[in-house]
């Protein structure tokens, strides 16, 4: 039963990262491309981290205090991966922006109109 918990997490999680990959491939400027792998992958790793945290736990309780360490690390990695992810694809967009990177078809660049470059 646990197992089938497990799988699903890890497909899950599989899944959107390789969503996230064809969104980085498929899209046409950083923005799309940047809000697509990132919210992709981090939404992927979530899963990914939860199907190691509970075989970790789970082997825990049945088989060695080992495991339990290893379900440990992963949730600080996930905590870790929680916030930097949309940290540092908020820092890469403002660095594009102010670069001078423009998103293509854009209806309303609210940064542009005034002028709000500034820190």
């Amino acid at each position: 039963m646990i197992d089938t918990v497990i799988y699903i997490f890890l497909a899950v999680g599989v899944f959107f990262n390789g969503l996230g990959s064809f969104g980085l491939i498929r899209f046409p400027d950083v923005y799309t491309r940047l809000h697509a792998s990132t919210k992709c992958t981090t939404f992927g790793s979530i899963f990914t981290s939860l199907g190691v945290i509970t075989y970790g736990f789970y082997h825990w309780h049945v088989d060695s205090a080992s495991y339990g360490v290893l379900a440990i690390h992963a949730f600080i990695a996930l905590l870790a991966l929680v916030i930097t992810n949309p940290t540092g694809a908020h820092a890469i967009a403002r660095a594009a922006h102010r670069s001078g990177v423009y998103p293509k078809r854009a209806v309303v660049d609210k940064l542009k109109e005034k002028g709000d470059l500034s820190d």
